[in-house]
């Protein structure tokens, strides 16, 4: 049996926990977060002990795993401290994103989890869906050849006033980030431009270029300007041999062979399929889980927070080019 607590008991948070609560091999002993309220109810709501002090739970409960929910400035601050606690404690840790825009504090956290030994991965849960997988095997199978080009494209609308010029880039962006490394590798340059649309005190839409480390070229554009409709999320990965479609994270991947009228597409079952977008959390906690139960090593966890810091860097240059007027950054230089 894994013992399981939760850090941040906001709308995610709780939806961890009871995702904890779902599973016969896990047991959820213990929620908890700064505010009385907040902790209290949702010690109430799962039907745990709850805490006002992440020390006090480690130490008390000595939890196996840990979820890290909290959120803080730029929706990412306070994810170091209850983090960097947990993993000295020889917790497995599974973040929310962004891991940290704090760059060298990210550094630190991914390094802790190294000299611990345990394992570590974020909750960019948009491709932790069958669609995302069975794309992803389309691509392993060779079917897709050479890499050539990656499109992806991104929009939640947030019409509200944001705390900096750049948040939508970085509370974002991390899932878009991670989708288009996980088809193309490593990203090695991005020029990026951005708006704010008319009314907005933040960079609102952005379209940022990659040069990837294995030739290939990409796009990225990302917006917080457009309400929430069907499709929301595309992204379209082209080699030599074929091409392929992931859209809306687990509704429907599409695969069209080079030279080939038949095209092949996996879609989102009705019955037994994801049916809302809490269905992508309970999929990466899950698998998450499952790693940690079968032993994977800490570097080959699928997700790993090292990936997620990776993607955080590729932001930052984007912001970097932003403020330099579209100039070509190269991402191993960005250091903040």
């Amino acid at each position: 049996m894994l013992k399981v607590a939760v850090i941040g008991m906001g709308h995610i948070g709780n939806l961890h926990a009871q995702i904890y609560t779902e599973r016969q091999d896990c047991e959820l002993v213990g929620v908890c977060d700064r505010v009385q309220q907040r902790a209290a109810e949702a010690g109430k709501r799962h039907n745990t002990r709850y805490y006002l002090s992440a020390a006090e739970m480690l130490a008390k409960e000595k939890p196996d795993l840990v979820s890290v929910a909290t959120g803080g400035f730029e929706y990412s601050s306070d994810h170091y401290e209850p983090t960097i606690q947990a993993l000295r404690a020889g917790c497995h840790v599974l973040g929310e994103k962004p891991i940290s825009n704090i760059l060298k504090n990210g550094e630190e956290m991914v390094r802790t989890a190294k000299e611990m030994g345990v394992c570590y991965a974020l909750d960019l849960n948009h491709r932790f869906t069958p669609a995302a997988r069975e794309a992803k095997k389309w691509q392993t199978e060779g079917l897709l050849g050479e890499l050539l080009f990656c499109n992806m494209a991104l929009w939640i609308g947030r019409p509200e006033q944001l705390e900096t010029p750049f948040y939508h880039l970085k509370a974002l962006n991390p899932h878009s980030v991670d989708i288009i490394r996980y088809f193309m590798g490593e990203i090695e340059e991005v020029q990026a431009y951005a708006m704010m649309a008319s009314g907005r005190n933040i960079y609102s839409t952005a379209s940022i270029n990659m040069k990837f480390a294995c030739g290939a070229v990409g796009h990225l554009t990302s917006s917080y300007d457009i309400e929430r409709g069907h499709p929301m999320e595309r992204c379209e990965v082209a080699g030599r041999k074929g091409r392929l479609v992931f859209e809306d994270m687990w509704r429907e991947a599409t695969l069209y062979p080079a030279g080939d009228f038949v095209k092949r597409v996996y879609t989102n079952p009705i019955f037994g399929g994801f049916s809302n977008f809490d269905d992508t959390f309970r999929d990466r906690i899950n698998h998450f889980v499952d790693e940690v139960i079968r032993g994977v090593k800490p570097e080959d966890i699928d997700g790993s927070a090292e990936s997620g810091l990776k993607a955080q860097r590729v932001i930052h240059a984007a912001i970097a080019s932003i403020k330099a007027n579209g100039a070509c950054i190269r991402v191993a230089d960005v250091t903040e």
